[in-house]
């Protein structure tokens, strides 16, 4: 848009000094046709006064005086909004210097070419051709817009500034609060475990497998909560876990009594690291909710990297049953709102086989 703006202006001043200088009736030089290339070059240059505000500068006040020096008395109006993007742009000295050798040259040019026969002459034509307060205008006009777009980028950065100040604020405070309402419990919970496996084993009974599982989840639960704090509080310091750690998860399924299996397919690659965590969370989410609702006795866990994608599938052999609708349960919801956010695809629901099947297809950039 600013380039249709941009060439918008320039084709107006273009023609407004071409029509200025047709109706000149007192241009007699047989040098015209010189004399409006130099119009049409001054006026279209403005079309680059965005990219290049110092070369058009010069260009435009070069063809202002070539076409005085032919003898076309046409305002030098391609000079002062040259003027007026150059001080936009900040190049303020530029625009004085650029301008202060104009006033000074298009006398003597007038004189050299003559164009006027007189220097008193030659100072009325040059003023005529370059007004002394339009061009002082032309450069408040640009200091006074340069100024405004100088104080809304410094509010926009304030405001960022502040938004990120407060955020933190809140991630410290969320930190916080799971500090104090979980740590707590989650470490009794651990600690019981450990002393239940630690005197089952004293006396030489068999520890049942589910003290196991309780025991190593309190363990998981603990590791997972002080890697969400320091997250929390450190901002990306501590990287999550992602597909490296998915093979623990498949672990402690099968000592949980699971008969689950892992299956990597497709050539890795490094992945952003919300696809990596979101990838994790998955398969965590799905292998937990089997663990708890799905009365399973096998579980697979499919990793297929795919050119611009990455593929998962946690199948089981639960008692979910075809035609029964899935219960949106907080982990299913999570889930779904982290691959949504990442703009990929989640179908969760009974398989026709029997069990329960989470698909899910992440976007990832091609290399």
């Amino acid at each position: 848009m600013d380039r249709v703006w941009d060439w918008a202006i320039a084709v107006g001043v273009t023609a407004v000094l071409v029509v200025t200088a047709l109706s000149d009736e007192d241009t007699t030089t047989g040098l015209g046709p010189l004399g409006h290339v130099a119009l049409v070059a001054g006026g279209l240059a403005l079309a680059a006064h965005r990219r290049a505000p110092l070369t058009v500068l010069a260009v435009t006040a070069v063809c202002a005086l070539g076409y005085q020096a032919v003898g076309f008395t046409v305002p030098a109006v391609a000079y002062l909004v040259a003027v007026y993007a150059a001080v936009r742009a900040g190049h303020r000295i530029a625009a004085v210097a650029g301008s202060v050798l104009l006033i000074v040259a298009l006398p003597l040019v007038l004189l050299a070419s003559a164009n006027a026969s007189s220097v008193g002459e030659a100072l009325a034509q040059s003023r005529d051709a370059l007004q002394l307060a339009w061009l002082i205008a032309a450069g408040a006009a640009g200091e006074a817009l340069r100024q405004a777009e100088r104080r809304a980028d410094e509010a926009e950065r304030t405001r960022e500034e502040t938004a990120r100040r407060r955020a933190d604020e809140e991630r410290l405070h969320i930190a916080r609060e799971l500090h104090d309402s979980l740590t707590h419990q989650i470490s009794v919970i651990k600690v019981q475990a450990e002393v239940a496996v630690h005197l089952a084993t004293k006396r030489g009974e068999a520890v049942p497998e589910s003290l196991l599982a309780i025991r190593e989840a309190g363990r998981e639960a603990t590791r997972e909560l002080r890697a969400t704090l320091e997250a929390l509080r450190d901002d990306d310091t501590n990287p999550p876990h992602g597909l490296d750690r998915i093979p623990d998860l498949v672990a402690r399924a099968q000592a949980a009594g699971l008969d689950a299996t892992l299956t990597v397919e497709g050539r890795r690659r490094d992945l952003p690291a919300a696809v990596d965590r979101t990838a994790y969370r998955i398969v965590q989410e799905s292998l937990t909710n089997i663990a708890r609702h799905a009365a399973a006795t096998t579980a697979s866990v499919r990793i297929d990297h795919r050119p611009g994608a990455l593929a998962i599938q946690v199948d089981d052999d639960g008692k979910a049953t075809p035609g029964s609708a899935p219960i949106p349960g907080v982990g299913l919801l999570g889930m779904r709102e982290r691959v949504t956010a990442l703009g990929g695809r989640l179908d969760a629901g009974p398989r026709d086989a029997g069990g329960f099947s989470v698909r899910a297809e992440l976007p990832v950039e091609a290399p």
